[in-house]
């Protein structure tokens, strides 16, 4: 009876927890905020909203509602590190759930999930073996999502498309430069020996994944300011102990918050992961690690 006992008990926690976090925590958006050092001493504050991996559905209105809210904070500056879409017709929210947002100077790249839909996998896959295109991802297939039209609908209203290429954005008399590549995921980066504009007042990378190969070029060239996102902070982590895996090839210990990157010889860059907005579709679950968005505060 003990040995029934405990199986029908822990059955029950299993449950629990999975409706816990399908029904729940999913939903339970958090903004997380962080002081980040990187401009000359004397600055003004900038402020930064970091938006990533929305996986939107037609369906998601409270996400929509949620993101619309987040123009009260007042951000400078907006950095979108991809996967916005998870379905063919995600557009439209999409577009709604930005379009207060959209009037604030952003950048964007894209993630896998806005080329591609979704498609069912294993999730113990990720667990195991590596990830990207290397380790054998559903990629040679035709890119099914609207990203060509969500790509227009963001720089008709102003954002900096930042894929394999270097821009700048101007605010408040400030003059930032931007590297950013397409989805390291997918293998479609394209790194340059290009280094960091030490004219400018502050040099960002932005990349969707963050792969070591991204974050060791860019801390070697000088940027003070790394942006990713892709690795849903771990999505079911284990509570006290954290993501058990990343979905690339960045430690764990890194799979979501503000930290440093650093490749022997050069000074340290500030890596801030963004543990996204949602899920993948096929697993619509999130476990000790709450859908976010992050603000954050540059200073000298």
């Amino acid at each position: 009876m003990r040995a029934r006992d405990a199986l029908l008990a822990s059955t029950a926690l299993g449950l629990g927890a999975v409706a816990w976090g399908a029904v729940v925590e999913v939903h339970a958006f958090a903004l997380r905020q962080f002081t980040v050092p990187v401009l000359a001493p004397g600055s003004r504050p900038l402020r930064v909203l970091h938006l990533s991996d929305a996986h939107m559905l037609p369906s998601h209105g409270r996400k929509q509602a949620w993101l619309r809210s987040l123009t009260a904070l007042e951000p400078d500056l907006v950095v979108n590190t991809g996967d916005n879409l998870s379905h063919a017709d995600a557009l439209p929210a999409v577009l709604n759930a930005y379009e207060p947002l959209l009037d604030v100077p952003g950048v964007f790249v894209f993630g896998s999930n806005d080329y591609f839909s979704p498609v069912r996998k294993n999730p113990l896959r990720y667990l195991y073996g590596g990830s990207g295109v290397a380790a054998g991802g559903d990629w040679n297939r035709e890119r099914d999502l609207p990203f060509e039209q969500m790509r227009a609908a963001f720089t008709s209203r102003g954002w900096v498309d930042l894929s394999n290429r270097h821009d700048e954005v101007t605010i408040d008399g400030r003059r930032l430069s931007f590297v950013g590549v397409d989805d390291p995921h997918l293998e479609y980066d394209e790194l340059d020996e290009v280094p960091a504009d030490r004219s400018s007042d502050l040099a960002i990378g932005v990349a969707h994944a963050p792969y070591l190969r991204v974050l060791d070029r860019w801390n070697s060239l000088g940027y003070p300011l790394i942006l990713a996102g892709h690795t849903h902070g771990g999505q079911l982590c284990v509570p006290f102990y954290g993501a058990l895996s990343t979905n690339c090839d960045l430690d764990t210990k890194r799979a979501k918050g503000l930290h440093t990157h650093r490749v022997t010889g050069h000074e340290p860059s500030w890596l801030h992961v963004s543990a996204g907005l949602g899920t993948n579709r096929t697993v619509p679950v999130r476990f000790a690690c709450r859908p976010e968005a992050t603000l954050l505060t540059l200073t000298g």
